[in-house]
């Protein structure tokens, strides 16, 4: 299969597991009347119409591959989808990431309130959790168990919000390309490999199966982040979904300014360091920042980076036998460069 029909083959599964996704999560977060109405009015608000839906997509592709069940692996990848919809009300408000925009319209917050947005979040969270203890997930006790188990690990102090802390702190601050590396792969990088491991839970894979799928989401993980940090210095606000620049504004240190440091001189350097330890910086400041960017083609660096973990992830389905769910999973090791939003 060439390029050209391999990435039309992957959107047109990526949108089917969308729409899926969607009419499950609809009739999930069905409307309630009386006082919690609003609160499910904000869950839905905050779930639906929403993203690529990659975490929900790598959970039935992954189990595809064992054969398992298809409906026990959409049951795990909303719950996982949840997890991260939560996370997306919970960073967009004004104590994190101050976000006003998401996925192309007003943040949770915006749209309702502060309050309602941080009980939409709880209520988001612990409904993955009941979702995974159902029976209806998967008629083992130890598979829901080992599902419930994995999913807390992943998403937290130990990986998802563990990942937050560590954003939070490194604004307005120096932080090394390590701490950035383990930023993303807790972060972003955790639920990501949880979605691919569930599967292999769900298929009951080998020890050796797992690793290797746990593996290739790390790295696509890895990838995505990157692409992301590049992004948020030259894609549109119309595709990109959320203010351009808007790291750059919250002081945070991502790839293409650490890549400045490393291959600027100590004048660039030190107006850097200038820039990041005001509390707040202005479109002048970003513009210079701009500049510096693509003088030392940082954001072309910073693809390079995310290609090579493009390449390790695709290696690592290596121990796979031919299939089309391999194909799949491999072909959206390219997409996740070759994308602007």
């Amino acid at each position: 299969m060439n390029n050209q029909r391999a990435s039309k083959a992957l959107t047109e599964a990526m949108a089917e597991c969308a729409a899926v996704m969607e009419k499950f999560l609809k009739n999930l977060l069905s409307s309630r009347k009386g006082y919690e109405g609003k609160l499910y009015s904000a869950m839905s608000y905050a779930s639906l119409k929403g993203g690529k839906r990659l975490r929900p997509f790598l959970t039935l592709q992954s189990a595809k591959l064992f054969e398992a069940s298809e409906q026990y692996a959409l049951r795990v990848g909303t719950a996982i989808e949840l997890i991260h919809c939560y996370s997306l009300v919970h960073d967009d408000l004004p104590a994190m990431d101050n976000d006003s925009l998401r996925r192309g319209r007003p943040s949770c917050h915006i749209a309702f309130d502060e309050a309602t947005a941080i009980l939409a979040g709880d209520a988001l969270q612990v409904l993955a959790f009941e979702i995974l203890s159902d029976p209806k997930t998967h008629p083992d006790p130890n598979v829901r168990v080992a599902l419930v188990k994995g999913l807390a690990i992943a998403s937290g102090g130990g990986g998802m919000v563990g990942g937050q802390m560590i954003d939070l702190e490194s604004e307005n601050c120096d932080v090394d390309l390590e701490t950035i590396s383990r930023m993303q792969r807790l972060k972003t990088g955790a639920l990501i490999s949880f979605s691919c491991e569930a599967g292999a839970i769900l298929g009951k894979a080998s020890v050796e199966e797992k690793q290797a799928l746990i593996k290739y989401a790390q790295d696509i993980g890895l990838a995505f982040q990157i692409a992301d940090d590049a992004l948020d210095y030259f894609s549109s606000k119309k595709i990109f979904g959320k203010e351009i620049g808007k790291d750059f504004y919250e002081g945070k240190t991502t790839l293409p300014l650490i890549i400045i440091f490393q291959r600027g001189n100590n004048e660039e350097r030190s107006f850097l360091k200038e820039i990041f330890k005001k509390k707040k910086r202005n479109e002048d400041d970003f513009s210079e920042t701009l500049a510096l960017i693509n003088k030392y083609k940082a954001v072309e660096a910073s693809f390079k980076r995310a290609e090579y973990f493009v390449n390790v992830s695709y290696d690592a389905l290596g121990i796979f036998q031919h299939s089309e769910e391999k194909n799949v999973l491999q072909n959206l090791t390219e997409f996740s460069l070759n994308r602007s939003f």
